[in-house]
């Protein structure tokens, strides 16, 4: 995390070396109003919306809205093959038939619940063959951090722990108390697999954590016999790389399998908890796994819905800011629909907003050097699907990219109460009134250049707070701004924070403070203003090189 004094002391040197602190004001900045903001939201966020669930008719209908909205403005199609449309698929999953495992030497033939359960990281197929452990199974070359050492897995099965080392310490390179995108499990067995695995078993980091207690429930959890109401999903772009079996498999059969090492689990856990750069392989001698895993893959399309305000410098054009949102929610429960007025429907009305005005400066002559793309993206709530898409498959290459600036929940002003649960988990208790002219950005410490020609931006008597890059809520990783940051794009998170109808039926149009709203979008489009026609663009911190308070 970026010290507040270091963000403030790389002020002068942004303004000196760009000049952006000196310009004036984005043409068309006072066109972003309460009155249009409003409008926009109570349609956006309305009963018949129905909270906006990814592959369903209504976010189908809300997409359209928000094509017609920039297709009237005149804003150029940035989509596919001439449209405002980016598709892509998420995929979901079931439990096949057939799933099986046998540990030999601890029983016959295991079903799931059994100590064990699939996991969707993995693929469907059968595997039998001699176990290693791994550590962690991370792969992070950012750090030069490699738990296999370079080890060839042909032929083996690899036992790895779930999570992260350091996970607690907000000291850790990984992230600090950020969850790391390298734990990711899929990220493992895609490591594992590259490196010629047959497959891989999961393990509580029980240096850390318990067990679970009862694994026919956590088996259960993991695999319901009714659908959710709300689906889990992965990017299809990614799970389609991956076809080794994997599964979770409890501390105890871990332990048994381990014991050849001559070593405990916990033993192991904490050799790979300290190493600077990896484990390596640890063999497991007379160790043999036979695993057989089905899970089942169903697909759901998605898309983005994309506009650009083309630059008017023949070189700098070919480079873009990207204001972004997320449109999707968490669609219905019965009668009961979440509208999402806040999340996110004040981002997606407030990107909306801003290439209103960029679109209507440009009728007049005044448009940026460089080009504004204006991103609308789908299955956020899912886990960031759409805009790690866009990361894969980018409308400008990555490198050409200036910064991204993402706004969700720009709508309210937070609010943390005392009995608030693991939904406000490492947020201090705090009232609204507060927080009544707070906004909070995140992404500072990997970006304090951003961070500085926003805070220069700010011309609209807002109280921009630096304090969330760093905090066991994760919420520098929640939101669309994170595939961009670990994909090399400075990004910068504008947030006024969470509150008690985060996630709630209750969190409705008529709740909103539209008047702080509008200043924060104003904001945003000073800042996005200053970013396409500055000479110097922002930085992004390499990993594991931000200070960590």
């Amino acid at each position: 995390m970026k010290p507040r004094g270091l963000i403030h002391s790389t002020i002068l040197s942004v303004a000196l070396l760009t000049g952006c602190g000196d310009g004036g004001t984005a043409p068309l900045n006072d066109s972003i109003t309460e009155t249009k903001l409003s409008s926009d939201l109570y349609f956006l966020a309305s009963d018949e919306m129905r909270g906006r669930l990814v592959g369903t008719p209504e976010i189908a209908v809300a997409s359209a809205w928000i094509r017609d909205r920039f297709d009237s403005l005149g804003l150029q199609p940035a989509g596919d093959n001439g449209s405002y449309y980016q598709a892509f698929e998420i995929t979901s999953f079931s439990l096949g038939n057939g799933n099986h495992m046998t540990v030999e030497g601890f029983g016959g033939a295991r079903n799931p619940g059994d100590g064990w359960t699939p996991s969707n990281a993995g693929g469907s197929g059968t595997a039998t063959a001699e176990v290693v452990f791994a550590g962690f199974g991370i792969v992070e070359p950012r750090l030069n951090f490699d738990d296999y050492l370079g080890a060839d897995l042909s032929g083996k099965i690899v036992l790895v722990l779930e999570r992260e080392p350091g996970v607690s310490d907000p000291a850790s390179p990984f992230d600090g108390l950020v969850t790391t995108e390298a734990s990711r499990e899929w990220r493992k067995a895609l490591a594992a697999q590259e490196r010629g695995a047959a497959g891989i078993l999961f393990t509580r980091d029980i240096h850390n954590r318990v067990d679970a207690e009862n694994w026919e429930q956590a088996h259960t959890d993991a695999w319901p016999t009714e659908p959710r109401r709300v689906e889990r999903f992965t990017l299809a772009d990614w799970i389609n790389q991956i076809n080794i079996p994997a599964a979770r498999i409890s501390s105890e059969l871990a332990e048994a399998l381990v014991a050849s090492s001559g070593r405990s689990l916990e033993e192991l856990a904490l050799d790979a908890e300290t190493t600077a750069e990896g484990l390596g392989i640890v063999s497991l001698p007379n160790t043999r796994v036979s695993m057989n895993v089905a899970v089942d893959r169903h697909i759901t399309p998605a898309k983005n819905i994309l506009a650009l305000a083309e630059g008017s410098d023949p070189q700098l054009k070919n480079e873009v800011v990207i204001i972004g949102a997320h449109h999707d929610h968490d669609g219905t429960d019965g009668d009961i629909i979440y509208p999402g007025a806040d999340d996110d429907g004040s981002g997606t009305i407030g990107v909306m907003a801003v290439a209103a005005a960029y679109a209507q400066a440009a009728i007049q002559g005044d448009r940026p050097q460089r080009s504004v793309l204006f991103a609308v993206w789908d299955a956020e709530e899912r886990g960031l699907l759409g805009a790690w898409y866009h990361t894969l498959s980018p409308r400008f290459p990555l490198e050409n990219t200036v910064a991204n600036l993402n706004l969700d929940m720009i709508g309210r002003n937070e609010e943390v109460p005392t009995d608030g649960g693991r939904r406000f988990r490492g947020l201090e208790i705090q009232s609204a009134e507060s927080n009544a002219n707070a906004i909070n950005i995140l992404g500072y410490s990997w970006t304090p250049e951003l961070a500085s020609v926003v805070e220069l931006a700010n011309r609209y008597n807002l109280e921009l707070r630096m304090r969330y890059d760093n905090n066991e809520s994760n919420l520098l990783r929640r939101s669309d701004h994170w595939p961009f940051i670990q994909s090399g794009v400075p990004a910068i998170f504008f947030h006024t924070g969470l509150h008690p109808d985060y996630h709630r039926p209750t969190d409705t149009p008529d709740r909103i403070e539209y008047e702080k709203m509008t200043r924060i979008l104003r904001l945003v489009h000073q800042t996005s203003w200053e970013l396409a026609n500055t000479e110097k663009r922002p930085k992004l911190e390499a990993m594991g090189t931000r200070p960590s308070s």
